[in-house]
């Protein structure tokens, strides 16, 4: 589903009062909605055309810092502009927000008007672009989880972050009536994204004491990342509306499961499901074999992509459904990437790697690559992991950022795809993100600390 909103629609709406505002909204590093909010009748007259934003918007760190270190935009070009050029196909209603329409932007050079090469949205369209030209549509869905908390997120910021009481106490995991008492959240965010031409499925309760998972339907090309990010958004402020709090951090707190992002993936050809051949072994194609190997030989290079802070790798424990070796199975959620489907022309891969917190054109990039490289390289897929996956044998994927980070900057495969700046620009945010962490003083080496050192 694209937008569902047209332009005359929109003016419609406009004329006769039901739309006063429009979201313009870029995806910064972080995988955010950023942007402005225009006056709808500016839009419809030539805001619709372009608009424009500081440079820095694509060289900040979570909490907005400009990052030194970046060739993209520093003090030294003076920070300057991007051109927001709207994408009209994503027009959409935002039925959770009174008045309201949002258009996604693509980013572009200010100069040249050429696309902006590390912008999360361009990377990911060129992925695409690089499997449609081996005659491939790519099909991707997410799964998002969160967790849901009592208060709103401006009283728990003043508050310091203390005491976090999420708005259930027990686990909920297929839950309905412990899922009832978050209705006031989750009724109003399923019927929004419906009312925004998201399609979503449903929401569940996840296994862990206040964690929901949200499931949409799966888009063809650049579609699946713009559900997942306006589906984000979306979940916070339906909670700040009910006055609570929905966070996407991997981890927040040592002894609750982690909070994950799965992307489901398949490929299309000109005559349908492209990874589909019952004459094979579990109905996987030679095509599927060889997209599955890049996944997993590549796995290592992509992590920064799926797992983008240091937070990120404290989901990776063994027990937790986060995975920590890069091997494949069949319906196995101990591994990596798991074979949903199998037998059926809706076979595909899921890949489990990814947290809540990372960017999904980022992470679908990535995943694109490795599997475009397999299919390219003509990579063998060997035998599927049976059992407990973190007891296997397969190769361990980096369990920190730092490991991640020095892998990353070394992946010819990745420079290959994305191109020597673009690799160095997220190797960079990678960079800070640690250094940022190793000059803080923590909670826990104060309570280990204060007194008895």
């Amino acid at each position: 589903m694209l937008g569902n909103l047209t332009m005359a629609a929109l003016q419609e709406a406009v004329s006769d009062g039901r739309i006063d505002t429009v979201l313009a909204c870029i995806v910064d590093m972080q995988g955010r909605l950023m942007g402005k909010r225009l006056h709808a009748a500016h839009f419809c007259d030539g805001g619709h055309k372009e608009s424009h934003c500081c440079d820095y918007l694509l060289a900040t760190d979570l909490p907005m810092y400009t990052v030194e270190g970046f060739k993209s935009s520093s003090w030294d070009k003076g920070y300057g502009d991007y051109i927001m050029k709207p994408d009209l196909a994503t027009l959409r209603l935002v039925p959770w927000l009174p008045g309201t329409a949002l258009v996604l932007c693509d980013i572009l050079d200010h100069h040249t008007h050429a696309p902006v090469p590390h912008a999360p949205r361009q990377m990911l369209k060129a992925q695409i672009a690089r499997l449609e030209a081996l005659g491939y549509t790519p099909c991707l869905a997410t799964e998002l989880e969160f967790f849901l908390f009592r208060s709103d997120p401006d009283s728990l910021r003043r508050a310091g972050y203390r005491p976090l009481e999420t708005l259930s106490g027990v686990n909920e995991d297929y839950h309905i009536l412990q899922t009832t008492k978050e209705e006031t959240v989750l009724r109003p965010l399923r019927n929004g994204l419906y009312g925004a031409g998201i399609p979503v499925e449903g929401s569940k309760g996840e296994a862990e004491t206040g964690q929901h998972e949200l499931n949409i339907r799966y888009g063809e090309g650049v579609l699946a990342a713009d559900y997942h990010t306006i589906a984000k958004h979306a979940a916070k402020e339906c909670a700040f509306a009910a006055g609570h709090t929905a966070t996407f951090i991997a981890k927040w707190r040592a002894d609750k499961v982690g909070s994950a992002t799965h992307i489901h993936q398949s490929l299309k050809g000109a005559e349908g499901p492209a990874f589909h051949d019952p004459s094979r072994r579990f109905g996987m194609s030679a095509l599927m074999e060889a997209y599955m190997a890049g996944l997993i030989a590549y796995a290592p290079e992509i992590m920064v992509f799926c797992a983008p802070y240091v937070n990120s790798y404290k989901r990776f424990r063994k027990g937790t459904f986060a995975p920590t070796r890069a091997v494949w199975s069949v319906d196995n959620r101990t591994a990596a990437f798991r074979l949903v489907a199998d037998g059926t022309p809706g076979v595909r891969v899921e890949c489990r790697l990814g947290g809540a917190d990372l960017n999904p054109y980022l992470a679908m990039a990535a995943l694109l690559a490795a599997g475009a490289a397999g299919i390219e390289e003509g990579l063998s897929l060997g035998e599927p992991a049976s059992g407990d996956a973190y007891e296997g044998t397969g190769a361990e994927v980096p369990l920190t950022l730092r490991d991640a980070t020095n892998t990353l900057r070394g992946s010819t495969m990745l420079r290959a795809a994305f191109g020597d700046p673009v690799v160095d620009h997220y190797v960079r945010a990678a960079e800070w993100e640690q250094e940022a962490f190793d000059a803080a003083v923590t909670d826990w080496e104060i309570e280990r600390g204060f007194e008895l050192a």
